[in-house]
């Protein structure tokens, strides 16, 4: 499409600009377009894939390196198709195959919104994947075996809340892009939507009735998780999330609540409901039962390092002292994101405000975070022991290392 002249700030209505800033927000934009220590939008955020690292899009309105020159029409096709306004395909790190889904008013504002922040010239890195797979006309083939365009379609048998949670997670808020897992060749796996997925050494887990939580996420503890970023049955919003939970701030309550109940009944939490307060006093009595023995070394170690926060002595858990029987990362079968935490803590910009934890890797050595997990595993749940522990905190020391 023939670049444009860039349109003047003033002649965008401000109602449709504070529209697009809140959809920007929903869409957490800025998680993927802005690098650490980058201005806002101007891209250059390194995303690391199988196929190799892809380094984000400028998209402030620089004509010469952002989209200062794209018309609303060549926006509206890279959202909904997934070609950039040269004609060449996207790679689908951009997630196009979710915003094919929002609604032409949406896109409209979006553009509103992007074409009036303040232009930044940021010359683009390029991306380090190897041949064939840089080849751009290949990704011809990619979106005829993996994408479906077109908008979202209301199921007319939900509730208009529903739909509107649905509109959200399945376009907007892109959901599936972290949480449903991918074939060899990136695509989503359309028969295991939300699936749960690894994600630069985080798990995002699954979103269904196969979540490992030993409670459901029920509609109230998803409103309180997404709302305030912590849920006392569930555990605070860290790493990758924390950015989502920021994301949609700029959302309505009405819209949270559409999210909750759509994410609610598709876990099926309303038939689990009854087990809720069973699996809570279990996890509470169990908790008192287990920190009464101190000749356990392991059970030493977590009392010296965790316990003064980790404790509750109530039988209710409380969201500002999170109990570790019922957080889900203790749960999964993957121990990615307990160690995670454990050696990057949670910084007062994440999670709860005004709540944090401290980072323990340079305090705890790995045989130090194995112990505390494996505890934790042991004593906290009923479900088999973590394998390979030790090769997977040295995978994400070394990350976090390299990110210090």
């Amino acid at each position: 499409m023939a670049p444009i002249a860039p349109p003047a700030t003033a002649s965008f209505a401000p109602e449709l600009v504070a529209k697009g800033e809140a959809l920007a927000g929903g869409g957490y934009c800025a998680a993927c377009h802005t690098r650490k220590g980058g201005e806002r939008f101007a891209g250059g955020y390194a995303m690391e894939t199988p196929f190799g690292a892809i380094f984000s899009t400028n998209i402030t309105p620089d004509p010469e390196t952002g989209i200062g020159n794209w018309s609303e029409a060549a926006f509206a096709r890279a959202m909904q198709k997934g070609v950039s306004r040269d004609g060449s395909h996207l790679l689908p790190v951009f997630s196009y195959d979710h915003f094919t889904k929002l609604s032409d008013d949406d896109v409209r504002a979006l553009y509103a919104y992007f074409m009036t922040r303040t232009p930044v010239h940021a010359t683009r890195r390029p991306n380090g994947i190897p041949f064939p797979f840089n080849i751009r006309y290949l990704q011809a083939g990619w979106k005829l075996l993996f994408f479906r365009p077109g908008r979202f379609e209301p199921d007319v048998t939900r509730s208009a809340e529903w739909n509107r949670g649905a509109y959200l997670a399945q376009g907007l808020s892109h959901c599936g892009a972290c949480h449903t897992p991918r074939n060899l060749l990136g695509a989503e796996k359309f028969g295991n939507a939300y699936g749960g997925a690894v994600i630069d050494n985080w798990v995002a887990p699954p979103l269904t009735a196969g979540n490992a939580a030993p409670t459901p996420w029920t509609h109230d503890e998803l409103y309180d998780y997404l709302r305030t970023g912590a849920s006392k049955l569930h555990g605070t919003a860290a790493g990758p999330m924390f950015p989502v939970v920021q994301g949609l701030r700029a959302l309505p309550d009405s819209d949270i609540r559409a999210l909750a109940t759509y994410f609610a009944e598709l876990d099926k939490a309303a038939e689990r409901l009854p087990y809720v307060s069973g699996a809570v006093s279990l996890a509470m009595s169990s908790t008192l039962a287990k920190e009464g023995a101190p000749i356990d070394p392991d059970a030493r170690l977590y009392i010296t390092a965790c316990a003064s926060c980790h404790y509750n002595a109530t039988n209710a858990p409380l969201a500002t002292r999170p109990d570790l029987s019922l957080n889900s990362a203790v749960h999964l079968a993957d121990p990615s994101n307990l160690i995670q935490v454990i050696l990057r803590g949670i910084g007062t910009e994440e999670g709860m405000p005004g709540v944090v934890m401290p980072a323990f890797g340079d305090a705890l050595s790995d045989s130090d975070v194995a112990r505390i997990a494996a505890y934790l595993r042991r004593t906290r749940t009923d479900l088999p022991p973590w394998p390979d522990l030790a090769v997977k905190i040295a995978a994400i020391r070394r990350q976090y290392e390299a990110a210090k």
